[in-house]
């Protein structure tokens, strides 16, 4: 799809999370940006995806958020890291377009996943749509870094039925070069969903030379195990699908040369979470 196409000619629901998206929100005033921020009654969204079956358990329906505070190395979409690039969508408008999902999402066992960017960007939104959502009866999933969780109260965090929690590294040193922001947040945030025996899918986005190290992994697989409400962890592996994104954006990429890792890698690495007694996929 072409940048230059006006946000009000960009259907909401899109092929796939690659499609680059930009500027659709350019028109939006500042003071309606930062009232939308503060009511939740708009939110801005990359766009919406169907059909998903790795966001969450069963067939998803997939939101996809933009603003990230997080300046990932290995981002495969840096179109959402501004919030400006999203489309102004009400609230009313994404539960709408939801709605029509919702019979199907109950047969296939699914249900909705609410990523990013970084939803917690936009975390009055984010609450209001996922107990919207809550209350037609559909299951709820929140795709987060979890460095904003603190946004979220007690009673809001219990609309969300699994919470996937991307955690990048463990060292923080390698974790600030790798995302330009602090770890604690995220671990934090990790244990207060345990606090509230919450059910958390952990993600970790495997990246051969950057995230393949031994004893980090070791040091997240034994933190999570003893959190205790891990139901799952997805070992993601890296890809250069959004590659071309950087490109375009003008952003320097650092892992042009870098390759998938091989099944051996993955397998490794899904082995010392499953030495700990979590399931890895």
């Amino acid at each position: 799809m072409s940048e230059e196409r006006a946000p009000e000619e960009v259907s909401l629901e899109a092929p796939n999370p690659y499609e680059l998206r930009v500027n659709l929100a350019g028109k939006v005033d500042e003071s309606a940006v930062t009232a939308a921020l503060r009511t939740g009654d708009i939110g801005f969204l990359h766009s919406f995806t169907t059909g998903s079956t790795v966001d969450g358990p069963g067939v998803r329906v997939v939101a996809w958020t933009a603003g990230c505070q997080f300046r990932c190395l290995y981002c495969h979409n840096p179109d959402t890291w501004n919030m400006m690039n999203g489309m102004p969508v009400t609230l009313e408008r994404a539960i709408a377009a939801l709605g029509k999902y919702r019979h199907g999402l109950r047969i296939m066992s699914g249900g909705f996943t609410l990523s990013g960017g970084e939803p917690l960007m936009q975390d009055r939104f984010a609450a209001r749509l996922m107990t919207r959502v809550k209350a037609m009866g559909i299951h709820t999933a929140l795709d987060t870094n979890g460095y904003l969780g603190e946004r979220l109260s007690d009673e809001e965090l219990d609309q969300i039925d699994v919470v996937l929690l991307d955690i990048k590294t463990w060292d923080p040193q390698r974790h600030l070069t790798l995302t330009g922001k602090e770890v604690g947040p995220t671990l934090e945030f990790a244990r207060r969903l345990a606090a509230r025996n919450r059910k958390i899918w952990l993600r970790y986005v495997l990246v051969p030379g950057l995230t393949d190290e031994v004893d980090d992994i070791d040091q997240i697989a034994g933190f999570a195990a003893g959190l205790g409400s891990v139901e799952r962890v997805d070992v993601l592996p890296f890809h250069q699908m959004g590659r071309y994104k950087w490109k375009k954006l003008g952003i320097n990429y650092t892992l042009d040369t870098v390759s998938a890792p091989a099944p051996e890698l993955v397998e490794r690495v899904c082995g010392q979470f499953r030495a700990v007694g979590l399931k890895a996929y």
